[in-house]
């Protein structure tokens, strides 16, 4: 009885409270979803181009936009249709994959940032020794791990999350299949559900960020008892300090947002759980575009070349 009276079919019901004015949305989001995508886009076309940006730094950098361009496209072209025609509907099946798909993409963000921070620390403290510990073999011994790591505890909550019946409401409070809001509207317990949560929370970001912070400590150490050529180096650290600090606020306010509901508008909380997934994916190009001098460089050659084919074009 509880399979048969299980709702196979939900309502994408965010933002609701707008009303009329909910349609509004369309724009704002549309803006950021293509100025996310453009200097995500340009980015990697930058780093790929240009052969004096293949070190693994930029690599890296480039692999981080890649996810910063693939997380969008799985949840905010279906978003901007609610917006735009009103189209809620998703089934339990898609809701799943969706949510998959954004979990698991979304966890690299910090990964990468992880493999990064990694970089840094070779490149600053052991410079001797930094192309081999950067080689592709040697390397894998921390890529391997935290890869299998994220899709095994992903791939764990959302199948929790699939097993679970829904027989009381089939309406999501949310624009996109978020865990949180699909597994809230279950009629049975959903103990067990947290507990994953909570685990993968913890093995995944908050894991990901005490290695990063663990590493610049030993890079500013490093750098204090270096003097000037250490402080020389340590300004590449500061853009991906920006990149982290940013991606740990909007995370904790995404995430304490759902937990701490009183006084709170669900709108609210729908809005920073919304952004928690494209406020890195647009910032992110843009503080490594303007902070990076070389990527700097050759997006401003790139674009007065297209600048000058298009003069010429015309005349």
């Amino acid at each position: 009885m509880e399979n048969v009276s299980s709702h196979k079919h939900f309502i994408l019901n965010g933002f609701n409270e707008l009303g009329a004015l909910r349609p509004v949305l369309f724009l704002p989001f549309f803006i950021i979803f293509v100025v996310s995508l453009l200097a995500n886009s340009l980015l990697l076309y930058i780093i790929i181009s240009q052969r004096s940006l293949h070190s693994p730094m930029y690599i890296l950098m480039a692999g981080l936009a890649f996810v910063d361009l693939s997380l969008p496209l799985i949840f905010v072209p279906n978003m901007l249709l609610s917006f735009l025609f009103n189209w809620r509907g998703i089934s339990l099946i898609g809701c799943l994959v969706q949510m998959h798909f954004i979990h698991i993409i979304g966890t690299f963000q910090s990964t990468f940032l992880v493999w990064m921070a990694l970089d840094r620390y070779f490149a600053i403290c052991t410079p001797l020794y930094y192309h081999e510990c950067m080689s592709l073999p040697r390397f894998l011994k921390f890529i391997i791990p935290l890869v299998v790591r994220n899709i095994i505890m992903i791939t764990l909550f959302v199948g929790l999350a699939g097993k679970l019946s829904f027989c009381a409401s089939n309406v999501i409070n949310h624009c996109f299949c978020e865990h949180m809001a699909l597994v809230e509207l279950a009629c049975g317990s959903i103990t067990i559900n947290n507990l994953v949560g909570l685990m993968t929370m913890c093995l995944i970001p908050v894991a990901d960020f005490i290695v990063i912070a663990a590493s610049y400590i030993f890079i500013f150490s490093s750098v204090l008892r270096s003097g000037k050529t250490g402080a020389k180096a340590l300004h590449t650290c500061i853009t991906h300090i920006v990149v982290i600090s940013i991606s740990l606020v909007v995370a904790l306010i995404a995430f304490l947002s759902y937990r701490v509901k009183n006084g709170l508008p669900a709108a609210s909380r729908v809005f920073f759980s919304t952004m928690y997934p494209m406020f890195p994916s647009l910032f992110n190009p843009i503080i490594y575009g303007i902070r990076t001098a070389e990527i700097r460089q050759h997006i401003i050659k790139t674009l007065t070349c297209c600048r000058f084919i298009r003069a010429v074009a015309h005349s």
